[in-house]
């Protein structure tokens, strides 16, 4: 009997190695026939793999499957095997079972959510580490959770996509939180209550469950969960059982002895980096799966101070003639932007992109109070601007065409003609890059060029 691995990805060769290692007949199979997947082919075969090029075809004899998280469930390969019952996983439910068995495996502290998983993620990395515990981001970040499962690590901060959540079944995390649900992939999960079921998954056997109670989707995804297992994270005063905001102080009534009685400072407003509401939501999320960890309040404080934001990831430029650029170009779907764009007070709004069938309505709606103009680009533009002339009539908006590489500079010269000291010229594209750049770190780089540029000027 063998296991097959659909695809030869980051996920698909950490899983052939880990099973190959484990003494399992491993089959790969590969429809791209390139450089990296001969060289992939090529270590495997080392250990043993046979990797398949061409259209996937089940093999006979297979008795698992373990899938590459973009690979939709109507897939023929997966289709077929599910109807010749043989058991369908994931990349995170395979590492679950190459777990030690002898009960010194790390413990999983969980994440998910539509936005904000990547930097709450590594802000509790960061905690964890702090506190003197060995302790690796994993997941749908860094290192492949299959190969960290096999070394000696003292907890995984555990990211998931609803992807991997889809395939996964009986991880036990010590602890799980979702940040929040929007719509996203719907294209992939064919509805927003299919993705929100997906991301429900990682609640399913954790032993505390973490929500986040300003947003409706995560609580509404936590309310079938005992009362005891349950902490939820908030922007407001915390009441027993939350982690939440008290003046400037990240504030804990969840984790002390008496939630009723008591509470313990965590850390100030100062300690999160970059500050916006939906990063100081991050932090509250990462510092009670930490807490529930058994992390004490001062590391809390020195791991978000300690944290390194990833780039394009609501980062300042530059000041110029009293406006601030800032580069958001990870905000690639409308929710993401919305929190980007509640960050602050008087906006020249850079905007445009793939949708990927999002609604901007709402978004615009929301915004429109904040801004002082909006400048778009990208294959959706038009969708944007029509949005903005029914909800912001008043907002003078240009539209640049083109896809070449000179537009971010045509961009950044309009948003500076239309910025007045005290504004914010904002990247928050509310779409995918991939119409005009080959990934969102590309256009927000370019961003960071153009106005390089234009300071030069």
């Amino acid at each position: 009997m063998s296991v097959v691995i659909a695809g030869l990805g980051v996920s698909g060769l950490a899983a052939a190695r880990g099973l190959a290692e484990s003494g399992e007949r491993v089959i790969v199979l590969e429809a791209a026939d390139g450089e990296r997947q001969r060289a992939a082919a090529a270590e495997l075969a080392a250990s043993g793999v046979e990797v398949r090029f061409g259209e996937p075809v089940l093999p006979q004899g297979a008795s698992l499957v373990v899938t590459s998280p973009g690979w939709r469930p109507d897939h023929p390969l997966l289709v077929a095997a599910a109807d010749a019952g043989i058991p369908v996983i994931g990349e995170v439910e395979l590492a679950w079972h190459l777990r030690s068995s002898d009960g010194s495996a790390a413990p999983w502290l969980a994440l998910t959510g539509t936005n904000g998983k990547t930097t709450a993620v590594r802000m509790l990395t960061s905690i964890l580490t702090a506190a003197g515990h060995r302790a690796l981001a994993v997941g749908n970040v860094g290192l492949p959770i299959v190969d960290a499962v096999r070394e000696p690590y003292d907890a995984l901060a555990v990211e998931l996509s609803s992807f991997q959540l889809h395939w996964s079944s009986s991880i036990e995390p010590l602890a799980a939180a979702v940040l929040n649900v929007a719509p996203d992939h719907i294209d992939w999960h064919g509805s927003l209550e299919e993705y929100a079921a997906a991301k429900e998954r990682i609640f399913h056997n954790a032993g505390t469950v973490i929500y986040n109670a300003d947003d409706e989707w995560s609580t509404r995804l936590a309310e079938p969960y005992g009362q005891g297992r349950r902490v939820s994270f908030t922007l407001g005063v915390p009441r027993p059982g939350q982690v939440g905001v008290v003046e400037d102080l990240l504030v804990d009534r969840a984790f002390v002895s008496d939630p009723v009685a008591e509470a313990e400072e965590l850390a100030s407003l100062t300690d999160v980096r970059p500050f916006a509401p939906h990063n100081v939501a991050n932090a509250l999320a990462a510092a009670a799966l930490a807490r529930a960890y058994g992390v004490p309040a001062e590391a809390v404080r020195r791991g978000l101070t300690d944290f390194v934001p990833d780039p394009h990831r609501i980062a300042h430029v530059a000041t110029l003639g009293e406006v601030d650029y800032v580069d958001d170009s990870k905000a690639t779907n409308p929710h993401a932007a919305a929190a980007s764009l509640a960050a602050y007070p008087s906006i020249v709004w850079i905007a445009g992109g793939q949708l990927k069938g999002a609604d901007v309505d709402d978004l615009v709606r929301q915004a429109a109070p904040r801004l002082r103009g909006a400048v778009l680009l990208g294959a959706d533009r038009e969708r944007i601007r029509e949005a903005l002339a029914r909800h912001a009539a008043d907002v003078p908006v240009v539209e640049v065409p083109g896809q070449d590489t000179g537009v971010m500079d045509r961009v950044v010269t309009e948003a500076a003609r239309l910025a007045s000291p005290g504004d914010t010229v904002l990247l928050a594209p509310a779409g995918a890059s991939l119409d005009m750049f080959a990934s969102y770190g590309a256009r927000g780089e370019a961003f960071a060029r153009a106005v390089r540029r234009l300071a030069e000027r």
